[in-house]
Parts: C-alpha cells; structure tokens; sequence
C-alpha cells in the first residue's frame, strides 16, 4: 500500500531534511500552497498539490484547500475496517499515514499589534481541523502521525529509519498528544486576543 503523508506548514525550516527522510520510504506527498512550491524547489518527485488529489481547486485567498473528504477521510477512517474500506474505496478516499503541519502565526501577529482584520486574517481554520482530525485518528487507530512542530522532525525521522518508513505506537500516542496541545494553546491566543479588544 502507498504510504502518504499530508504536509501543510507556514514554518518551512527543517522541510528538506523531513522530504528527504520521506523519500527514503517512497512516501507520496500530498502539499498545498507555498509548502507545495518549496517541495517542488526542493525536487521531490511523489507531490501532488491539494487541489489535485482532492480534485477540488482552491478557492481564492486560499481560504478553501484542504476542508475536503478526501482529506479528513483519508484521516479519520481506517482503511483496517471494512466497513470503512468500503466507504473509502467507494468514494475514492485514500489513507493518509502522516500529517505535518503548523499554523499561520497568529501568536505572532497579535504581539506586532495587528488590527483585528490583521488578526482574523491570521486564524488557521484548515490547520488545526487537519491537526486534529489526524491526532483523533491517532487515539482510535494508533494509525495516523500527527506532526506539529519542526523541534519534533529529528525523533520522526529517526523513527521512520528505525522502523521501515512507520512510526511506532508510542510516538503516535505522544505526538497526538502534543497536537491536542497545540491547538488548545492556539484557541487560548485567539479568546485571549478577542477579550483583549473588548477592555
């Protein structure tokens, strides 16, 4: 079976490393946007772009890329149940292995000042809900690796050489949880930042 990774990152430090570990275990990439672009800079060969996998083109601004069924379906369901091969296969949902994402900077933005346009302009609604989609799938399957942060690329990697292009339980478990974490943390910024306006 394919083993396909879904990364969709602002912080792109670190990626080349990352790719390059993935290629070891001919991973396809699945990208969107300026990560897409710098994978393509990068040479990796096994990338297709969001709107290309899901068939659905990205809206303009790109506020619509990957809130699609191919995307959370390829998270969510596990390809082990049949009853959920049989939706996936149905409806051309393939599984996803591994999510790579952090979100737009909105912590950072808010410290600059930004106005709330500014600020709305920087909440990420498709990276938390991809975080954690693949941090549920993580606690029901073991199945999906939820990577949040590039501090987190050095274990992954040696995880994926130590263990034939998989990621051990444990880590799945840890990094879920730290997923869980992240977009908790996010949600707090965003309230805190919101309360902010209205003293």
């Amino acid at each position: 079976m394919v083993k396909r990774a879904l990364i969709s990152v602002y912080d792109k430090s670190g990626l080349e490393e990352l790719v390059e570990a993935l290629g070891e275990f001919d991973f396809e990439i699945v990208s969107s946007g300026g990560t897409a672009r710098r994978i393509k800079e990068i040479g990796y060969g096994k990338l297709k772009e969001v709107g290309e996998y899901t068939g659905h083109p990205e809206s303009p601004g790109g506020l619509l890329k990957t809130l699609h069924p191919k995307i959370h379906g390829g998270l969510l369901l596990d390809p082990r149940d049949p009853q959920h091969r049989t939706y996936m296969d149905r409806h051309g949902i393939e599984p996803i292995d591994i999510v790579v994402c952090n979100l737009y900077p909105f912590e950072e933005a808010v410290a600059r000042g930004a106005d709330l346009m500014t600020a709305a302009e920087n909440i990420d609604i498709g990276g938390p809900t991809m975080t954690r989609s693949a941090a549920k799938a993580a606690l029901l399957y073991g199945r999906v690796g939820v990577v949040t942060d590039p501090s987190q690329y050095g274990e992954v990697m040696e995880a994926l050489r130590s263990n034939q292009g998989s990621l051990p339980s444990e880590l799945i478990r840890e990094l879920a949880e730290k997923a869980f974490k992240r977009t908790s943390e996010y949600d707090t910024a965003i309230t805190s930042y919101l309360r902010g306006l209205e003293e």
